[in-house]
C-alpha cells in the first residue's frame, strides 16, 4: 500500500487512494494481534455470541422507551460473559442478583462472571 500510493498514480480523492489511506492509519490497529498472542485476528467468537441478539432485534427494535436498547445491551453482554465463561447465566444471575441488595461497591468485582467463574471452579470438589 505504501508503494501504491508513493507511485501517486491514483488521484488523492479516488476511493482506491482514500482506501489505501483509510488502511494505512488503521495500520497499528490492524497488526496488534501479530505483537500479542492472546489477540484474535478476527471476531467471528463475538459475531457468533451475538448472533441470536442480531436476529431478534428488529422485534426488539421498539421495546418500552428510549434507554431500554441501552439496558439490553448491557443484559445481554452479561449473559454471552456467562456463556463464555461456562456459567449457566439464568444461575449466575439468579445468585447475583439476590445479593446485591447487600453488597458494598468494593464487593461488586467479586461477581462480575470472570471472577465467578474462578470462584465457582475453585470452590467445587475434585472428585
Amino acid at each position: 500500500m505504501l508503494r501504491l500510493k508513493a507511485r501517486g498514480r491514483y488521484l488523492p480523492q479516488s476511493g482506491l487512494a482514500q482506501a489505501i489511506d483509510y488502511a494505512l492509519g488503521q495500520w497499528p490497529t490492524l497488526t496488534v494481534y501479530l505483537n500479542d498472542g492472546r489477540v484474535e485476528i478476527d471476531n467471528n467468537l463475538v459475531e457468533n455470541a451475538i448472533r441470536p441478539t442480531a436476529i431478534g432485534k428488529k422485534n426488539w427494535l421498539f421495546v418500552g422507551e428510549a434507554d431500554a436498547g441501552e439496558r439490553s445491551a448491557i443484559i445481554y453482554t452479561v449473559i454471552e460473559t456467562c456463556r463464555r465463561q461456562g456459567l449457566n447465566p439464568y444461575q449466575y444471575l439468579r445468585e447475583v442478583l439476590s445479593r446485591m441488595p447487600t453488597m458494598t461497591n468494593h464487593q461488586i468485582p467479586e461477581v462480575i462472571p470472570a471472577t465467578w467463574a474462578k470462584i465457582q471452579r475453585t470452590s467445587q470438589p475434585t472428585s
